[in-house]
């Protein structure tokens, strides 16, 4: 009779082991698209395997063998006198792996070729930033990052995007075939090179966190095994590049972000707006980490980046008792900091916001006239809904009901609608 507990112990050790499985594999065979074909057929084979056999004794090495065989059956298919394989043949040095005979240690086998402690945090750098490569679009890289760094499968993706099964995989293969289209190499960046590669490796972390931390769409308003998965990559990545401050301000960001979650719905998944959160509910471990991560940041003496002072914003919110007693002063001054630094129309409407708390609604609206005005921000419920608020507060409840309706219909999740028309309700 099979194991019943084997398929979940597939899935807990590919969601820990994945990344160094999949890097591990990319190193040995040079090629990333294939390492990674390599990887899902060795889970394939574990999901049949270990229910009917039992989980093997170290069953991360299990998987790096069956994907190391699988490799060089490929290589031998490809051609008997291909240069690579008659090079792994030679490091074998024995024709009984490749003729399909099992060796004395087949786990032992392949921890002394390929799980070289030393390499191990390397490969799992040289998959973010192969994963996250420029020449791929951001949705070939979220899709691609979520697969081989964090192990999650075509399935688990799609359901935390809404998008089809077979979208998450047409946009994994595509990512594949463009890396080799493009002859990517599977490597960490050379030192000078590191800090322009890393903007894009950033850039996916986050917008993974912020699609879990506020869903675009859907009944939920957090997605926290998103949010959670964000995390752990920016955990991973702030022990991979230790010196990059950027990387620590991130990790603050999320971190202090997170703390939060715990007081933002309500017992039937509502939102919380933060002025009605109970604060003693606030995750005080998640924001001990983040004014650490941040501090750190700090340290590196280079002035914070872009995610840095936004984690500075986040913890204005953290430290401060209230709503009322927060620094909106010091948030202001912070937000004209990143927006000149990394200038966007959502930075320019959170000032408002910021502006509208520390000097009133009436000094805050002109800003996000000149947003309307422009036109920034066509299809987001955001800035109607924080112009219906400031004109609101200003006693223009005809002009702030208009804005809200506007702000309902552009609204895609189905939480933050209900505030909304909870707003319009209030208007009368």
């Amino acid at each position: 009779m099979g194991d019943p507990t084997g398929r979940e112990a597939v899935a807990a050790v590919w969601r820990i082991e994945s990344a160094r499985i999949v890097g591990a594999l990319a190193r040995y065979t040079g090629d990333f698209a294939l390492a990674e074909d390599l990887a899902q057929e060795a889970l394939a084979e574990a999901l049949v395997t270990w229910p009917r056999d039992g989980v093997p004794r170290r069953p991360a090495g299990w998987l790096l063998t069956v994907g190391r065989r699988r490799a060089i059956d490929a290589f031998r298919r490809r051609s008997a006198r291909d240069e690579r394989y008659a090079a792994l043949a030679q490091d074998l040095g024995e024709g009984g792996v490749l003729s399909g005979s099992a060796p004395a240690d087949p786990v032992r086998e392949a921890e002394d070729v390929l799980w070289d402690p030393d390499r191990i945090d390397d490969d799992v750098l040289a998959l973010m930033f192969t994963s996250c490569h420029p020449v791929l679009s951001r949705e070939a890289s979220v899709a691609l990052t979520l697969r081989v760094v964090g192990g999650l499968t075509s399935d688990e993706i799609a359901r935390a995007f809404l998008v089809p099964t077979a979208t998450v995989q047409a946009r994994i293969t595509r990512a594949k075939k463009t890396l080799g289209a493009a002859r990517v190499p599977f490597e960490v960046p050379p030192p000078e090179e590191r800090t322009g590669r890393l903007g894009p490796v950033l850039s996916v972390i986050y917008l993974i966190f912020t699609e879990g931390s506020t869903a675009s769409s859907g009944d939920d308003l957090i997605r926290f095994d998103l949010a959670g998965e964000a995390q752990r990559l920016a955990r991973v990545l702030a022990r991979l590049v230790p010196d990059e401050p950027e990387v620590h301000g991130l990790l603050a960001l999320l971190e202090l972000t997170a703390a939060r979650f715990p007081a933002r719905t309500g017992r039937d998944g509502e939102p919380v707006l933060l002025e009605h959160q109970d604060r003693r509910r606030w995750d005080r471990a998640a924001i001990r980490r983040g004014r650490a991560a941040l501090a750190r940041a700090e340290r590196a003496g280079r002035g914070l980046g872009a995610y840095g002072l936004q984690a500075a914003i986040a913890e204005c919110h953290a430290v401060a008792p209230s709503v009322e007693a927060t620094n909106w002063d010091r948030i202001v001054l912070i937000y004209e900091a990143l927006g000149r630094l990394a200038p966007s129309p959502v930075v320019d409407l959170n000032r408002a916001v910021a502006v509208s708390m520390a000097q009133g609604p009436a000094a805050a609206l002109p800003i996000v006239e000149d947003l309307a005005a422009a036109e920034a921000l066509p299809v987001s419920h955001l800035l109607p809904s924080v112009r219906g608020e400031l004109l609101t507060r200003l006693g223009r409840a005809d002009e702030a009901r208009t804005q809200f309706e506007l702000a309902v219909r552009l609204c895609g999740n189905e939480r933050e609608r209900a505030v909304l028309e909870r707003k319009l309700d209030d208007l009368g």
